[in-house]
């Protein structure tokens, strides 16, 4: 049985993530924000197991962290969770930025510094859910993708730097998916959102099994994925 450490198994791709490991009795732990949201997962995911830390407040995820029982080995780290906030550069408050950053950016470099321990031990797997926005910027999307540009050099610094651990490292980068992110995006966009149009969260979450299953002698680093309708 493998251990995966979650973020982001409430909605979307997360959500279908934990229920596909969970039905093949995989060992899961789910992070949620606080102790009502971890109940509502616990609900959600009989067996899963829940530890409680805010990606909003990364520099409390140690603290938080040293109040409860961690797992002695994790086979996978999966950096699915993401906040988004649209807007242009001239009207952009620094809130906005240090948001986006903190939970897409900084959050998934403090969680994986502290769990970096209990993932060499089981040669384990880190992924993070990047976006096509990791891999180029448009208009009234500087903030968020900064922040997932910036994921993209923490991945690959971090795949250099683990290599010889036996820790491997990928980015998946979706194109957009039907998701409650999604619809708040098109709200933001000012446009009609139809689920039909984008990729259903199954289909990647297919890609990101696919990733942390494949046989030790290879390794998927970038993998992009687009809507195909």
């Amino acid at each position: 049985m493998s251990t995966h450490l979650i973020t982001g198994a409430g909605s979307g791709i997360g959500a279908a993530v934990a229920r596909r490991l969970l039905e093949r009795g995989d060992d899961l732990l789910l992070l949620a924000r606080d102790a009502g949201r971890a109940k509502e997962l616990a609900a959600l995911y009989p067996g899963a197991r829940t530890i409680v830390g805010d990606l909003s407040n990364p520099d409390r995820l140690s603290w938080a962290f040293a109040q409860q029982p961690m797992p002695e080995r994790l086979d996978s780290l999966l950096h699915i969770a993401g906040v988004v906030e649209l807007g242009r550069v001239g009207e952009l408050t620094p809130k906005a930025w240090h948001v986006q950053l903190n939970a897409n950016l900084v959050a998934p470099a403090e969680l994986t510094r502290l769990f970096l321990p209990q993932l060499r031990v089981a040669q384990g797997h880190v992924l993070f859910v990047n976006s096509g926005a990791g891999l180029a910027a448009h208009a009234g999307w500087s903030a968020y993708a900064a922040s997932k540009h910036g994921l993209k050099a923490l991945a690959d610094s971090l795949r250099h730097e683990e290599h010889g651990n036996g820790v491997r490292v990928t980015s998946v980068y979706p194109g957009r998916t039907a998701s409650p992110m999604q619809a708040k995006v098109h709200q933001q966009e000012g446009k009609e959102y139809d689920a039909e149009r984008w990729i259903d969260p199954e289909s990647v979450a297919t890609t990101i099994l696919m990733a942390i299953d494949l046989p030790r002698d290879a390794e998927v680093n970038d993998l992009t994925v687009r809507p195909g309708r």
